[in-house]
């Protein structure tokens, strides 16, 4: 199946001659420490060489087989499961140059609902990286946040979240913020991103599994200090990663996941009923300009001051900048 090298060889034997002589000083340590250890019974010695102990692990020209190499001078191929991956219109929008794919189809083309299978006996999931949410998919300040953060140790592991292939690989010159960044996108139409590495471990067009180590965590980018920008997005656009994974568990909330149009919008998010997303998503934004004032735009959008306030976390003494954009309904 692989062409066997002489590096190869060279390494399997000086492998086999370790484990001889493990094997050898274990051998005659149980020996002296108990003359009936090597007695043969109805299904031969209770103890010694018999056992087929992997003593350790070769890679080959596939990274989904390994060669296991045991005790007893004999080894095997190790199948770790190869991602099964359906072609049917997997590569449909396919972009290796644009990070984000779909950018011509505007949501009212989308289905109301769609049942998504996430993980089952043929698609592993792997929590990318466990750990207490630092900042959620939300508007933020002056700009719509479309994703999850997560706080890491610079070089600290990030793992894919599904099996899938890598659309993009991407450094921070080009990335618009997301610093070294990269793309997989899964069977099931899903696409997951993962923001500010500091080293990317797979390349564009590898297919990875579900728990295998992408990349390195670090702070590139727009980035205040070191995290994992984690977004999910579906044909292009994104929604709250929170409805899918716990991360504090780093368990997958169901198997199956309902997306709903509403949950494409920046003020839908996880904890909500559908009645409350609903609400959020048909919100009315104004972006204030010179000379606006909370009770202007209280009268021209039919509200009150304290529902204006209330709606953005402010109070009726904040300063209005230019530029902001305000929920005013």
């Amino acid at each position: 199946m692989f062409q066997t090298t002489s590096n190869f060889l060279y390494v399997l034997k000086n492998i086999f001659l370790l484990a001889a002589c493990l094997s050898a000083t274990c051998f005659s340590y149980a020996q002296e420490a108990d003359p009936e250890a090597t007695k043969g019974g109805p299904s031969g010695p209770v103890r010694g060489l018999e056992m087929r102990i992997p003593v350790d692990t070769l890679d080959t020209e596939d990274k989904f087989t390994k060669i296991i190499l045991f005790r007893d001078f004999t080894w095997e191929y190790w199948d770790l499961g190869r991602p099964v991956i359906d072609d049917d219109d997997f590569y449909e929008g396919w972009n290796t140059e644009s990070i984000h794919a779909f950018k011509d189809i505007p949501l009212s083309d989308l289905p109301d609902e769609i049942d998504l299978c996430l993980a089952d006996s043929l698609h592993g999931y792997c929590c990318p990286l466990i750990g207490k949410v630092r900042s959620r998919f939300a508007y933020r300040r002056t700009r719509e946040h479309k994703g999850t953060d997560l706080p890491l140790t610079r070089g600290d592991s990030v793992r894919a979240a599904f099996d899938g292939v890598v659309r993009i690989v991407e450094f921070s010159r080009n990335s618009g913020g997301y610093g070294n960044m990269l793309v997989i996108r899964h069977a099931n139409g899903l696409e997951t991103y993962y923001g500010h590495l500091s080293k990317h471990l797979v390349n564009t067009g590898e297919l990875v599994k579900a728990g295998e180590v992408i990349g390195l965590g670090g702070s590139t980018g727009r980035s205040t200090g070191p995290h994992l920008h984690f977004e999910t997005r579906y044909m292009g656009k994104a929604f709250d990663p929170e409805r899918l994974i716990d991360f504090e568990t780093g368990t997958l909330r169901d198997s199956v996941f309902v997306l709903k149009k509403h949950y494409f919008s920046i003020y839908s998010h996880y904890g909500q009923d559908d009645s409350e997303s609903v609400a959020a998503s048909q919100r009315m934004l104004h972006t204030i300009r010179s000379g606006d004032t909370l009770g202007a735009l209280a009268m021209k959008y039919g509200t009150t001051i304290k529902k204006i306030c209330q709606l953005n976390g402010i109070s009726s003494s904040t300063t209005l900048r230019i530029g902001r954009r305000l929920i005013v309904r």
